[in-house]
């Protein structure tokens, strides 16, 4: 299911397992949603990599720094030469230069993956965000 409206997008992709079904550059678990979203400033994929099973290359990126998000499951992740174990729960931000690759453990790994330029961001939600006075149906009395 998909929605776009003014100022937002609504994409629903189902459960996790389903990420399996897709496929990106003959990478298969892989969801990319930058295009169906709508998105301006960052790309976001969906991974689901089976259990055992890695990435066949190490990479870098030419403009973007990335934060992976592992949302269920355990594996290894390189990154310039360091392997260290990830679970659920673990955030790691690789800069753009940074030789990153990754393995799942013994199920399988489940992670976003968010890029954006590195170096871009030039302010936080704090110093960002407005309250327009509005409310939501659950701040009404």
């Amino acid at each position: 299911m998909s929605e776009h409206h003014k100022n937002y997008s609504l994409v629903d992709i189902g459960s996790l397992e389903n990420l399996s079904e897709k496929e990106f550059m003959g990478f298969h678990g892989k969801y990319l949603l930058g295009k169906e979203l709508r998105l301006t400033g960052c790309e976001v994929s969906m991974n689901r990599l089976p259990a055992g099973k890695g990435m066949p290359f190490v990479h870098t990126h030419k403009k973007n720094e990335e934060l992976y998000i592992v949302l269920r499951g355990s594996g290894i992740f390189y990154v310039d030469g360091n392997e260290f174990p990830i679970q659920e729960g673990s955030l790691i931000r690789v800069g753009l230069e940074g030789e990153r690759a990754w393995k799942a453990g013994d199920e399988d790994l489940y992670f976003i993956c968010i890029q954006a330029e590195a170096g871009t961001l030039t302010q936080s939600t704090i110093d960002d965000g407005i309250r327009p006075g509005t409310k939501a149906s659950w701040m009404k009395k």
